[in-house]
C-alpha cells in the first residue's frame, strides 16, 4: 500500500521527462490511444514469476522491459526473495547505470532505464523473526537461505532500508494530526526545486544523478560530519558505493529540511538508513 502511493508524493512530470516516458511506452505499444503524452509518473509491480528478459527487455524483436517501463516512475517488486536470483542479478548493472543494453541478433537496442526501486519483504519465511507478537517457527537454516537470495551488490544499491512493525487496531482508527500525500508532496516539491537550480547547467534532475565527481562537489561535510561517516564506514564496513550512496542520501535531507549545508543530523540519518541490513545479513 505504501509502495502504491510513491508517485502521489514524488515531483510532478517536466516535459523532457514525460516526453522520454511516453516514446517508451509508445515503443512497447502500450501507450492508450487517447493519451498522446503521459503526465503521471509510472508504477509498475511485475509479479515474482517474471523472467529476465521481461524484466530488463528483450524478443526477437528487442522491446522495452520493466525497468524503462518504469522510467523516472517506481518499480516494486513485492516479496523479494521470491523472485529468482537471476531475475534479481540482472537490476544491478541499470541501478548504477540508469540505462540498460538488449542485444539480440536482428539489433542492439539500449533503453533508459532511471527509475526509483522499492521492494518489499519478510526476515524470514514464516514472516515473524524478531517480531514481538508471534514467535517464529523458522529454523537458523531456513531463515539464513531466505535471506540469502538477495545477494550483497544488489543490497548494496539500495540506499534506504527500514523495518516496519505492524500496524496496531488503534493506529488505524486514529484521524487526528494525519498528513496526507498533497502535504508530503509540497516538501518534496520544493527540495526538487532546489536541486534542479542547483543542476541547472549539468543535464541531470537530482541528487541520485550525482557522478563521484559532482558528489565531491555538492555533498561536502564539516569536520564532524566526516568522523560520523569514517566511523561508520569502518564499523559497518561499507563499500565506496554504499559511502557515495550515503553522502547522496543525507544531501537530499538536508534539501528537504532547506538546509544549505549538509550537517551532523543529516549524515547520521543517512547512516541509520544503511544500518538495517547489517542486523539480517550481517552473517
Amino acid at each position: 500500500m505504501l509502495a502504491r502511493r510513491l508517485p502521489s508524493i514524488l515531483p510532478d512530470l517536466s516535459f523532457e521527462e514525460a516526453l522520454e516516458i511516453t516514446k517508451i511506452h509508445s515503443i512497447a505499444g502500450i501507450l492508450p490511444s487517447n493519451t498522446p503524452i503521459i503526465k503521471t509518473r509510472p508504477f509498475r509491480a511485475p509479479h515474482h514469476t517474471i523472467s529476465g528478459v521481461s524484466m530488463v527487455g528483450g524478443g526477437r524483436i528487442p522491446k522495452p522491459g520493466e525497468i524503462s517501463l518504469a522510467h523516472y516512475g517506481v518499480l516494486f517488486l513485492d516479496e523479494l526473495p521470491e523472485f529468482q536470483k537471476n531475475t534479481l542479478e540482472v537490476l544491478r548493472g541499470p541501478l548504477e547505470d540508469r540505462i540498460v543494453t538488449v542485444s539480440r541478433i536482428n539489433a542492439t537496442l539500449t533503453y533508459p532505464a532511471n527509475f526509483m526501486f522499492a521492494a518489499s519483504m519478510n526476515p524470514c519465511p514464516c514472516g515473524y523473526y524478531g517480531s514481538k507478537e508471534k514467535e517464529c517457527t523458522c529454523s537458523s537454516n531456513s531463515i539464513t537461505k531466505y535471506m540469502g537470495r538477495i545477494s550483497g551488490p544488489l543490497l548494496d544499491r539500495i540506499d534506504i532500508c527500514v523495518e516496519v512493525s505492524p500496524v496496531k487496531y488503534k493506529k488505524l482508527e486514529q484521524k487526528e494530526n494525519i498528513e496526507t500525500s498533497e502535504e508530503i508532496k509540497k516538501r518534496v516539491d520544493k527540495a526538487r526545486k532546489i536541486q534542479l537550480e542547483r543542476y541547472k547547467n549539468l543535464g541531470i534532475y537530482s541528487n541520485a544523478e550525482l557522478t563521484p565527481k559532482l558528489i565531491e562537489k555538492h555533498c561536502k561535510l564539516d569536520e564532524k560530519g566526516k568522523q560520523i561517516l569514517e566511523n561508520a564506514f569502518n564499523k559497518l564496513k561499507l563499500s565506496a558505493r554504499a559511502y557515495g550512496r550515503i553522502l547522496k542520501v543525507a544531501r537530499t535531507i538536508a534539501d528537504l529540511a532547506d538546509t544549505t549545508n549538509i550537517d551532523v543530523s543529516h549524515i547520521a540519518e543517512a547512516i541509520q538508513y544503511r544500518a538495517l541490513d547489517r542486523k539480517y545479513w550481517s552473517n
